[in-house]
């Protein structure tokens, strides 16, 4: 039986080696995404009610594609990270890793269609 302090365990991540890198990553992605919202709101907002060809030439601008571009990846890569978190402490075996992919699939096929639809609108 090992003996371990609490600064050692602390050291070595947990039981998973992730634990740390995880939970920062949410604070830095969150931090981010505290910033980006509101300023992808504002945005979204300014082309809401427009016409076709308004919209399309609000979402062909440079910063605006690359802020819809950005707030898009992060907001899932931050909900595929957070998924799979509730999905490990509520659901165990076969269950567990079938909704873990599904989530993350699910965040990759929003993030690609989503880059699909921006690229062609900016392009």
């Amino acid at each position: 039986m090992r003996y371990l302090t609490d600064r050692k365990r602390a050291a070595g991540k947990g039981a998973a080696h992730t634990g740390t890198e995880h939970h920062w990553f949410m604070m830095v992605s969150a931090v981010g995404l505290a910033f980006l919202i509101p300023a992808f709101v504002i945005a979204f907002g300014r082309a809401l009610g427009g016409s076709h060809e308004e919209v399309l030439a609000f979402f062909s601008r440079p910063f605006i594609a690359i802020l819809t571009g950005l707030t898009l990846v992060a907001s899932m890569r931050h909900f595929a990270k957070g998924a799979t978190t509730m999905i490990e402490d509520y659901a165990q075996g076969t269950t567990r890793k079938a909704l873990i992919i599904g989530a993350i699939s699910l965040s990759w096929a929003v993030t690609a269609t989503g880059l699909f639809a921006l690229a062609k609108i900016a392009l």
